[in-house]
């Protein structure tokens, strides 16, 4: 378990703040790792993989050319150089994510801003295990596999980590914020945390 607290804080005091808070550490870990997951990805032909809360077959077309992936209906084509790996491909689909989210979150954060009267420096688009997003004034970061997700999950993780800029805790300020700027906010946080999310394997 990693704490991270202030350099003034004296260590004992960080302890005993630990101690405190096992019961609830423990409650927050069962949870992430009890959460449904998605079976591994192998990377093969008809395989589904999704965008958007959208299911699409994966088919994998080898050719001689720069990696690409494209939409075709309800086909999600993935063009990759022979020969191929399942790493290759994993990466290169990552990226895609990557692209898709980044280009989502933009408008988003913009809209934003003046509803919340803050400004974001800096939107992160990066894989993570254990969060949805996180925020470091003035920055925020959002986790990738949110382009999986439906787009209404996406706007109120932007939401969630934009409200930090102006409260930093979950406290009850914060809270308030969420209704006011967002109401239907603990509805989304519920459709968020019920879906299946990637694939791990977890070391405690």
């Amino acid at each position: 378990m990693r704490i991270s607290a202030p350099l003034r804080m004296n260590l004992d005091t960080i302890r005993v703040f630990a101690i405190s808070k096992l019961t609830w550490i423990r409650q927050q870990q069962k949870k992430v790792v009890e959460q449904e997951r998605e079976s591994p990805r192998e990377y093969l032909d008809r395989e589904s993989h999704y965008l958007w809360g959208k299911r699409y077959l994966l088919k994998v077309v080898e050719k001689d050319a720069a990696p690409k992936v494209e939409l075709q209906h309800r086909t999600l084509v993935l063009q990759i150089r022979p020969p191929t790996t399942e790493e290759t491909k994993r990466a290169v689909l990552d990226e895609w994510y990557r692209a898709q989210l980044k280009q989502a979150a933009s408008p988003l954060i913009a809209k934003w801003e003046p509803l919340l009267g803050v400004k974001v420096e800096r939107a992160f688009i990066q894989r993570m295990k254990t969060k949805w997003g996180s925020c470091k004034p003035p920055s925020i970061r959002l986790n990738t596999d949110l382009a999986k997700k439906p787009p209404e999950c996406l706007e109120y993780i932007v939401v969630h980590e934009m409200t930090h800029l102006l409260e930093p805790t979950h406290n009850a300020r914060f809270l308030g914020l969420m209704d006011l700027f967002l109401p239907e906010w603990r509805h989304l946080r519920q459709v968020l945390n019920r879906l299946p999310v990637r694939h791990e394997t977890w070391l405690y």
